[in-house]
């Protein structure tokens, strides 16, 4: 078709939004309504999704000694430990050196610390990482058994929890996101069918004069992405806003909580948002036109 041919659709279908204001309002909302939240999921499950990786990344085994353990054999024990098989590095931690650590943490607040400062209730440790997180609780269990060692922690089921609530995050997003696409179909499909009955006299002449029936579609087929394209623009600049000043607030307050930078995410998930706006636009009319559009 000709450039003025498109023109010309892309006219109807400005006059017909405009028209149809109330309804055309309600369509454009409801898609930034349900693009906006699952804006918002991907967001937050990208986000746990990295922050799990950055964690599991930075699991960091920690021995503690039992209280009976004779320093003089801290080499040999380190050699045990630097033999395991997945152990990259390992360090060991005096009772004395983890409490100036925690008197670092404690800041201004030090002084609370004074009171075991003549009986320090802190064991002897050894900090190990490994090569691979996924070797971490073989390599605890190892450590474990070692002579002179009452346990092994490490922080593994704080990272299978965040990944579990990912994946829960995930699923139930899916859900509440495609019973929200849902709305919005039906919504565009029932403000197409309002622009269809309107111009029922309009098409009935267009019949007669020989106009085909893509012709006739065309205009409410773009009625339809445009509606959905304004309201993922919507949706776009609010999740855009509202992620840059989160992002900025988190880097003043909390700095060392790991969330992935406005850099690609944001124009990335502005593509797929516009993209699925048009889609769920264009689904709505054809909807429309499929049941109500009898020319």
């Amino acid at each position: 078709m000709k450039v003025r041919t498109w023109l010309h659709f892309g006219r109807e279908a400005a006059a017909s939004i405009r028209d149809n204001g109330l309804m055309s309002i309600a369509s454009a909302s409801t898609v930034a309504i349900s693009l906006l939240v699952l804006s918002l999921f991907v967001i937050l499950g990208l986000n746990l999704a990295h922050m799990g990786q950055v964690l599991n990344s930075q699991v960091e085994i920690v021995a503690y000694m039992q209280t009976s353990f004779n320093r003089s054999g801290q080499a040999s024990l380190m050699q045990q430990i630097q033999a395991i098989p997945g152990v990259s590095s390992a360090q060991y931690v005096t009772k004395e050196e983890a409490l100036n650590r925690l008197r670092a943490q404690f800041g201004d607040q030090q002084d609370l610390l004074n009171s075991v400062a003549d009986n320090n209730p802190l064991p002897d440790s050894v900090e190990i990482h490994v090569a691979d997180p996924t070797q971490v609780d073989a390599v605890a269990t190892a450590v474990g058994k070692l002579a002179g060692v009452d346990h092994a922690d490490y922080k593994q089921a704080v990272v299978q929890r965040l990944f579990a609530l990912t994946a829960a995050l995930r699923t139930a997003g899916l859900f509440l996101v495609a019973a929200l696409a849902l709305a919005t179909i039906v919504l565009i499909a029932n403000t197409i069918r309002v622009a269809v009955f309107a111009r029922r006299d309009e098409i009935s002449v267009m019949k007669l004069v020989g106009a085909t029936d893509s012709f006739i579609r065309w205009p409410f087929l773009m009625e339809g992405a445009l509606l959905g394209l304004l309201g993922a623009v919507a949706a776009s600049a609010v999740a855009w806003w509202g992620y840059s000043a989160l992002v900025t607030r988190i880097a003043q307050d909390l700095p060392f909580v790991p969330v992935l930078s406005r850099m690609p995410l944001l124009p990335e998930l502005t593509a797929w948002l516009l993209a699925l706006g048009l889609v769920l636009g264009a689904a709505g009319s054809t909807v429309s036109l499929r049941r109500f559009l009898r020319v």
